[in-house]
């Protein structure tokens, strides 16, 4: 109730994107100060008795996942607040966008909030400081024994200025930099703010990327590094069960479904929050029926709530997501939503491990 209250008095009169870099700012503050880290993890991010299992005992990634519920790409951008998202109960945190090159991603303002919707729109274009500064980050934070016991993925995309016939080289370049530093890879060509982006989903253009980022990767990080691909609401569905065969032939580890939506009338730009959940449970639908039990699914778009929750997991996600939930429900929100979800009677939702 105080944040929805600072929420609608305060936060909401400041432009979107400054109050998002003041809020990951203290994050990252509040998540290096150790007794006032443990008190913020006490209050709000305390995590579930049980977490998510390691692959050897039927589970999506090499060690076990503190909570079912992680954050999705696109809130820390440049992997500056890891240890603080970790605090406030996340049970895994993806960074990122990060691109090949530093760049400053598209004009201002482009980022807007519709809390009657509890959406928001954003035409950013993967604004980060590039690859190499990203694994200088992420290699700071495995140094430390808290750093490495987070489970991280990097989001990575194309760089805007890169032509669309030399994607695979600048995915790679991503791939190889970042790998060593994280527990999963997520190839990202379903934003809608890099022009020509979401061409790069048809699987002939998309084949060459994934084989070329999962031998980067693997090569640099001299083990296996699970990787994934991100796709777009708006896909046909002929194009969905294109894009699930593609990576049953490449055997890849699985699909983050969804990314925001253009589906929209309310200007240029990707729409997030509730109104993606009725599409994105569809899509998981889809991916499951096609995939089968094998590769993981990690479902996002829309989980607002305990209920959109357990509505995706029972739609086949394996790992969920969520961003723009946490801007309207405030830091207590992630723990409070992890908790609940590991009180879920085993089978009735997910795979046998719920």
């Amino acid at each position: 109730m105080l944040y929805d209250l600072l929420y609608k008095t305060v936060l909401t009169r400041i432009d979107p994107e400054l109050i998002h870099d003041v809020c990951m700012d203290a994050i990252e503050v509040t998540g290096k100060v150790p007794l006032v880290r443990d008190v913020v993890r006490q209050m709000w991010g305390r995590r579930p008795a049980f977490p998510v299992p390691s692959a050897n005992q039927g589970g999506p990634f090499a060690r076990p996942v503190p909570g079912v519920l992680g954050l999705a790409a696109g809130m820390d951008k440049e992997g500056q607040a890891i240890e603080g998202l970790d605090m406030l109960g996340f049970g895994f945190i993806e960074v990122g966008t990060f691109t090949a090159r530093a760049q400053g991603g598209n004009d201002k303002p482009r980022m807007w909030r519709y809390p009657q919707m509890r959406a928001v729109r954003n035409r950013m274009g993967f604004n980060n400081s590039g690859a190499d500064e990203a694994a200088r980050r992420l290699r700071a934070l495995r140094r430390t024994p808290r750093g490495r016991s987070i489970v991280v993925g990097a989001n990575i995309g194309k760089t805007k200025v890169t032509p669309l016939e030399d994607a695979v080289e600048d995915y790679r370049y991503s791939a190889a930099a970042v790998a060593r530093w994280v527990d999963y890879l997520v190839v990202n060509v379903s934003s809608p703010n890099t022009p020509g982006l979401r061409s790069l989903q048809s699987v002939e253009a998309l084949r060459p990327i994934l084989e070329a980022v999962r031998e980067a990767a693997d090569r640099a990080a001299r083990r296996h590094v699970p990787l994934l691909v991100k796709i777009a609401p708006d896909l046909a569905d002929e194009d969905l069960d294109a894009v699930a065969d593609l990576v049953l032939d490449l055997e890849l580890d699985g699909v983050v479904a969804t990314n925001t939506t253009i589906d929209h009338d309310l200007g240029e730009g990707g729409l997030s929050g509730a109104p993606l959940l009725p599409r994105s449970l569809e899509v998981v639908r889809r991916l499951r029926g096609r995939l089968g039990e094998g590769p993981i699914i990690i479902g996002v778009g829309g989980i607002s709530s305990i209920m959109d929750a357990e509505l995706m997991l029972d739609a086949g996600a394996d790992l969920l997501q969520a961003y723009t939930a946490f801007i309207y429900n405030g830091p207590a929100w992630p723990g409070r939503i992890n908790r609940a979800l590991a009180t879920v009677p085993a089978g009735s939702a997910g795979r046998a491990w719920r």
